[in-house]
């Protein structure tokens, strides 16, 4: 079953089980309980998933080992390859076919994914002018459809057979493949598939997608990286049978695990790293580059196996000869490799205490041109090392022998078992042939690197479902991340630039637009996928570290989590659960508030009213409300404006008027008083105060107590606790943290009663902003006045002027590649007026949708292409 369910139940996707029918119904009144449990929506718990949210005695897992030979044809920019698949079947069910993912058929011109393409996602249409649409073709989507005019793209099938060489039946359904097996496959049984095939590698820079190869046009050199390269089996799991949904481009995957023993054959010039250990260094690298790899194990900083001069005489020739480099890894979910004669490469070694299941020792490595230089020796390897460091504390070990970051692009990220594929460069001086980097580019860098590397352990050993949920691995993973961006350096610019401080500053502004849909939205129906996939549950998770749960309990729970599933498939039940058995703390408010809703966090201190405790003693009482009569309730302005004209009163002029009142206001004390509060002392009469209550009010009176009833409202919908700073007359300040369950009986409104022994000056909401509050502005009482700063602009015009115009001196016609192309209605021949938009319409996203950047966030769009820190644009 294939339904996402976009409200507050996501049951059909999560469950392996149906899940129980919510018998639960409000039928009076207007209560609604933010704190139901949410098992009533989660799968029910099986011998395949407990209740605890661990495996259960029963789990299962299907295993995939694969034996590849591949040729990379440098000229043609074309791979071919051959593979021989294992299939074992772990599951209890008989398989009579194997879906397989043919990742590559989405370029093709006849895909779900180019056919489904809209306007806006192509480059055509963006809503540019207030008062309606303009028609926007740009220079990036008119190359992009010119490469695919050039070029064929998509899988080649030569043959498809089973262990004997019998070919089989099979049938290929866009991106999917479904091998029809020769005899049925029992649980327990292994088969044996062969598959050849061929494809051309897609011009990343033109097409966009996550392989292919940049082309340098200064050198005439390219770098090659190939992922989704080859048919790979798709996952087969307990809750919902086979994962063969279509890759439409932002959706990325789940797989199996399993051994590979991957050929590479490519110009013998080139320099090749990929997932795995390399098997054969004497027959591919020199021995003076075998030594320094001997050297970098016990190395302190990065040393060069491949100098950037080597590298650069290196790229400066070309060959016809070929080399072949054999790499194998094992218990692997996937396999990816790039390939160039540009590459400088640096290592170090990384020791780490591997608990008895991981490595003792990694070797961190990075791979890049010299276009990359002096950016990356600088910090790519060290952010390597930084990333498993601070992970590991979190999950555990890194699991495999190596850590590799490549160079394969401008910008952006990508990840793989062992590799990740890794953007941004120096800019080039053409005056001075010198290359600098900013602060943005420095960053950006050690930013996606830290994520992709991160991914390595979300999702490429806890092996969540992409396809389905794509926060479980982004989300994760950006938390960390952020965390370990905050371990790298102090004020690391991750959101903390301009007027975001942390992902909780910036967050708000996504929660409180139109175009959100919950967190646990399929991940091609997302409609704003940077903020949703990867801040909204960072900074879920952010809250849950530092303010719910705090971090002894998170921080445990959340590594109880990490190693439930290493090297096995949760479902988001499984981390809820988890989270909750491990620490104790009943979080279901959260995640239905936080994943399941597109509620806001928006709190407003509504009123705050004080008190004290009167004084039974009607002379000390009545003399203590005269005095407040008089603060609360100012002389009339007439009286007073009377007396400075030196009017009398007609009883002035006139005093046998004057009577008993004129002498004794409505504050004088009265025998019968007196008599009243004697008798409710001595406990007479119905008035009469017992022992106990007596005694409470002299205690009360004697310490001069003030009470406030605090009001506040959720005018956002999403319950969250209440951290509040409290000031004191005397100047003294106290922090209290309200929990979210303050909420429980009614989520719209509360009152909380304070009993202080000082009076209250100021109360404030949220001062240290962890809670994502999206208006801080009702977080005061009493209200503060908002500062900011204010430029004074200049009114301008920018009419054409056709005459001075016509004066500049002709030079050769230009145009800018990101700007827009000039477009001619077809109804009267006139051209239309393009107006000018930040975002290019470059069509980068692998949806083929446009990539929202998250503000000030090193944010993966849908080709994976983190952003550099800064405000809110587009890609």
């Amino acid at each position: 079953m294939r339904a996402f369910l976009l409200g507050l139940t996501v049951a059909a996707a999560l469950a392996s089980a149906p899940a129980i029918a919510d018998a639960i119904r409000q039928t009076v009144g207007e209560f609604e309980d933010r704190f139901r449990q949410l098992d009533v929506d989660l799968p029910t718990p099986n011998v395949y998933r407990t209740a605890s949210g661990a495996p259960g005695p029963q789990y299962w897992q299907q295993r995939v080992d694969y034996d590849i030979e591949v040729v990379l044809d440098e000229d043609e920019r074309r791979l071919t390859g051959s593979e021989t698949v294992t299939y074992t079947n772990n599951s209890p069910d008989t398989l009579r076919y194997v879906w397989f993912q043919l990742d590559q058929n989405r370029f093709r011109d006849d895909s779900m994914s180019r056919m489904s393409e809209t306007a806006e996602s192509a480059g055509g249409r963006h809503a540019v002018i207030e008062d309606g649409g303009v028609d926007v073709l740009t220079y990036a989507a008119l190359r992009r459809h010119q490469a695919f005019q050039d070029q064929e793209y998509g899988f080649e099938l030569s043959l498809v057979a089973d262990g004997r060489g019998r070919e089989l039946d099979h049938v290929i359904n866009d991106t999917m493949l479904r091998i029809d097996l020769a005899e049925p496959l029992e649980p327990g049984e292994t088969s044996v598939i062969r598959i050849d095939w061929a494809h051309n590698l897609i011009d990343q820079v033109n097409v966009s997608g996550r392989s292919g190869y940049e082309y340098f046009y200064d050198t005439d050199t390219e770098i090659f990286f190939a992922a989704q390269w080859f048919p790979r089996a798709a996952a087969y799991t307990d809750y919902s049978g086979w994962a063969n949904q279509q890759f439409l481009g932002r959706g990325e995957f789940t797989l199996e695990f399993g051994d590979y023993d991957v050929e590479i054959t490519v110009p013998s010039d080139h320099i090749v790293a990929a997932t795995g250990e390399l098997q054969n260094p004497n027959a591919v690298l020199s021995a003076e580059q075998r030594a320094r790899l001997r050297e970098a194990r016990d190395a302190d900083e990065p040393v060069f196996i491949v100098t950037p001069e080597e590298a650069f005489e290196n790229e400066m020739y070309g060959v016809t000869d070929t080399r072949t480099w054999r790499f194998s890894a094992e218990n692997v979910r996937d396999f990816a490799w790039a390939s160039s004669r540009k590459f400088i490469w640096d290592a170090m070694g990384v020791e780490q205490d591997g608990e008895g299941e991981a490595p003792d020792f990694v070797m961190a490595m990075s791979f890049y041109p010299n276009e990359a230089e002096p950016l990356w020796s600088r910090y790519s390897t060290h952010a390597v090392a930084h990333t498993m460091e601070v992970y590991s504390r979190f999950s555990f070990p890194y699991p495999y022998p190596n850590a590799i970051s490549v160079n394969t692009w401008a910008r952006g990220g990508m990840e793989y078992p062992m590799i990740t594929f890794n953007g941004y460069r120096p800019e080039l001086d053409v005056e001075t042939n010198r290359r600098s980097y900013s602060r943005q580019t420095k960053y950006g860098l050690i930013g996606v690197i830290i994520h992709e590397i991160g991914h390595i352990y979300f999702p490429m050993t806890v092996n969540s479902d992409e396809r389905q949920w794509t926060w479980m691995d982004e989300g994760l993973n950006t938390f960390l991340e952020y965390v370990a961006e905050t371990e790298w350096e102090e004020d690391f610019p991750a959101w903390n630039r301009g007027e975001f401080v942390s992902v909780l500053d910036y967050i708000p502004f996504y929660m409180v637009s139109e175009d959100q849909v919950p967190i646990m939205t399929q991940s091609d129906a997302i409609l704003q996928f940077g903020p949703n996939a990867y801040s909204k549950p960072a900074a879920a998770l952010t809250i849950l570290r530092e303010t719910v749960m705090g971090r002894e309990l998170f921080d445990f729970a959340f590594r109880e989590y990490a190693q439930r599933w290493r090297f096995r498939r949760p479902t988001p039940a499984d981390f809820f659960r988890t989270m909750e058995d491990a620490s104790g703390v009943d979080l279901d408010w959260f995640w239905r508030g936080w994943f399941y809703s597109t509620d806001h966090v928006d709190i407003a201190i509504a009123d705050v009213r004080e008190y004290q405790i009167s004084n039974p003693d009607p002379d000390v009482e009545y003399a203590e409300r005269r005095t407040l009569d008089e603060d609360v309730h100012p002389e009339a302005l007439t009286y007073a404006r009377n007396r400075e004209e030196g009017r009398e009163t007609y009883v002035e002029r006139n005093p046998g008027l004057s009577d008993f009142y004129n002498d004794n206001d409505a504050f004088t004390v009265s025998n019968a008083d007196r008599n009243a509060f004697a008798a409710a002392m001595a406990g007479e009469g119905a008035a009469g105060l017992a022992n106990w209550e007596r005694t409470a009010l002299e205690r009360a009176v004697e310490a001069g107590e003030y009470v406030y009833f605090v009001d506040f409202a959720n005018e956002g919908g999403l319950v969250m606790p209440l951290p509040l700073e409290i000031t004191f007359e005397d100047g003294e300040t106290e922090f209290r943290m309200l929990p979210a369950e303050i909420w429980r009986r009614n989520h719209r409104e509360v009152t909380r009663l304070f009993i202080e022994p000082r009076r209250i000056v100021s109360i404030e909401l949220d001062p240290r902003r962890e809670i994502a509050d999206a208006d801080l502005s009702d977080n005061h009482f009493p209200r503060q006045i908002t500062r900011s700063r204010l430029e004074v602009y200049r009114e301008t015009s920018t009419e054409r002027n056709l005459m001075r115009d016509m004066l500049v001196d002709l030079r050769g016609e230009e145009a800018d590649a990101s700007g827009a192309a000039p477009l001619t209605p077809v109804e009267d021949g006139a051209p239309a007026d393009v107006a000018d938009t930040d975002d290019a319409d470059e069509a980068e996203d692998e949806a083929g949708e446009e990539a929202e950047v998250e503000a000030g966030r090193l944010e993966e769009a849908g080709d994976d292409a983190p952003d550099a820190p800064g405000p809110p644009d587009d890609e």
